[in-house]
């Protein structure tokens, strides 16, 4: 398992424990199917030496609509959809590419990077000058996030 699934499976299983509604066990079957149905949702879409490319088809996104990964992992411990929503927030973008997984909670929220590695050196037209679905995101934005904080030293 590539670390990013691993990192993207562990935030929203410590989602699910937070709430503390879900036991251990659940917790173990619930981490299992969502790290297999990620890695076989990416298979064909994981690209390390682009890892732009595909990036708004890993994005998991939840937006007063549950995405399906996540609600087939949890059907899989009985977790019906109401009580999913209630143990999850209601905006969740959570973006899993090659070398980082980071994500949003709010529509207006800061993004925050769960996991970062060291890309290996990219090829000179690996970007090919597009942009990422979560950067395509931030520069749409007219305003900075409410938790935005500036500050400035003489």
């Amino acid at each position: 398992m590539v670390p990013e699934i691993a990192a993207a499976v562990g935030f929203v299983s410590g989602l699910l424990r937070t709430r503390g509604c879900v036991s251990e066990q659940q917790l173990q079957v619930f981490s299992g199917a969502l790290r297999e149905a990620l890695t076989e949702h990416y298979k064909h879409h994981w690209f390390p030496e682009k890892p732009f490319k595909g990036s708004g088809y890993r994005c998991i996104r939840i937006n007063h609509r549950m995405d399906p990964i996540i609600s087939k992992a949890a059907r899989q411990i009985g977790l019906s959809l109401p009580q999913l929503y209630q143990l999850l927030p209601s905006e969740l973008t959570l973006w899993v590419d090659p070398y980082e997984v980071s994500y949003r909670i709010g529509e207006d929220g800061s993004i925050c990077v769960l996991y970062e590695a060291a890309a290996a050196k990219p090829h000179p037209s690996s970007c090919g000058g597009m942009l990422t679905c979560k950067n395509q995101m931030m520069l749409g934005r007219d305003s900075p996030s409410k938790n935005y904080i500036m500050t400035v030293s003489s």
